[in-house]
């Protein structure tokens, strides 16, 4: 069985790296020494602070194992050694939305480091689907749940 490789840019690694690290060297040791407290004081049973702090222990575990799952999978892309017409993953897209008459700027990125907030798109997303593989000129077909929208590649630029 052939594990898929997991697309991201050189940040979105290093920002993956960097919780990792948190999780092993901060919140890790944070939850043990939580957990050793809540047994000191006494009955485990009806001890709240116990079943909360083995909970996070949960969570951090599993984040943990996901982080580095998905770092041991990863394939890094860095967009500045890249270059032309044509939309691929870590592109900065500029493109015309007839809807909203407006001009918008996408980068494609990776599913953790989709943030709509600062225009970072996942390469599954919608819009990412509709401008992968076209060019400058080239329109793109949004399937979103209130209808279709076209939207026009103005500019393409790896940075």
């Amino acid at each position: 069985m052939t594990m898929t490789k997991i697309p991201m840019t050189v940040e979105g690694h290093r920002r993956l790296k960097e919780e990792l690290y948190n999780l092993k060297h901060v919140e890790r040791p944070k939850v043990i020494k939580d957990i050793e407290e809540a047994r000191a004081h006494g009955d485990l049973k009806e001890n709240a602070e116990y079943h909360a702090a083995k909970h996070n222990q949960g969570f951090v575990e599993g984040r943990l194992r996901e982080v580095e799952g998905k770092l041991a999978l990863a394939q890094i892309i860095d967009p500045t050694e890249l270059s032309g017409d044509r939309v691929v993953f870590g592109a900065t897209v500029t493109v015309f939305d007839s809807a909203d008459d407006a001009e918008k700027i996408y980068q494609i990125v990776g599913d953790d480091e989709a943030d709509i907030k600062e225009s970072k798109i996942s390469y599954t997303s919608p819009i990412a689907r509709a401008l992968l593989g076209k060019e400058v000129g080239d329109e793109g077909i949004i399937k979103a749940p209130g209808g279709d929208r076209t939207i026009e590649i103005v500019r393409v630029v790896y940075k």
